[in-house]
């Protein structure tokens, strides 16, 4: 049987640049909700669950507002977090990210994405298809469970606001990554939130 795991990255929010832990979405945030809702208007969704955060609430409220026979439900596993800390193998680049994070919020990063990674991605018994959505760095965790990849790898693993990543869960095999940070229902104008522009 298909589970099917769609990861939406809440669209942008409002003031984000000035350094604002949450808030609303910004105009072109809700432009972004309402474009990824057109996109995945057609999947019949068994379930869906939102971050608590302002900016992923408001995302799922517009995005299930297109999809009325779905609700969607927030989850603390879905909280933006710092999924794990620096590590030997990591290389020395990534080390200024973690210059103000505390231990405390690593350990309590690491909690929580091992129980969403046994809360969401595992297999089903009828072809399911759930919905996710998050935050950046939650996201990235997801894509680098699928290959196994160390645990700092989900650093450089990024995600635009409202990119669409969908991961496929097996019983009998390891889980595929389907399609990572698409990003065709957004105008090259909505593209917000990657490292680099991205105008095609």
């Amino acid at each position: 049987m298909a589970h099917y795991i769609y990861l939406v990255r809440h669209g942008e929010q409002l003031d984000a640049e000035y350094g604002l832990p949450d808030g609303p979405l910004s105009p072109r945030g809700v432009r972004q909700a309402r474009a990824i809702a057109e996109r995945l208007g057609g999947v019949p969704f068994s379930r869906a669950w939102h971050s608590p955060l302002q900016r992923a609430e408001e995302t799922a409220a517009i995005m299930t507002e297109r999809m009325p026979a779905l609700g969607s439900v927030p989850s603390a596993l879905l909280m933006d977090c710092i999924p794990s800390g620096p590590e030997p193998s990591m290389p020395a680049a990534f080390e200024p990210f973690f210059g103000g994070i505390t231990p405390q919020e690593i350990e309590a990063g690491q909690a929580q994405m091992a129980d969403a990674v046994d809360e969401f991605l595992v297999p089903a018994r009828e072809d399911r298809h759930d919905l996710l959505i998050t935050h950046n760095f939650v996201i990235a965790w997801f894509v680098r469970e699928v290959f196994g990849a160390p645990a700092w790898r989900w650093l450089g693993i990024n995600q635009a606001n409202c990119g669409l990543t969908i991961i496929r869960v097996r019983s009998a095999k390891p889980p595929v990554l389907v399609t990572h940070n698409d990003l065709g229902h957004l105008a090259p104008e909505l593209r917000t939130g990657m490292p680099a522009d991205q105008p095609f």
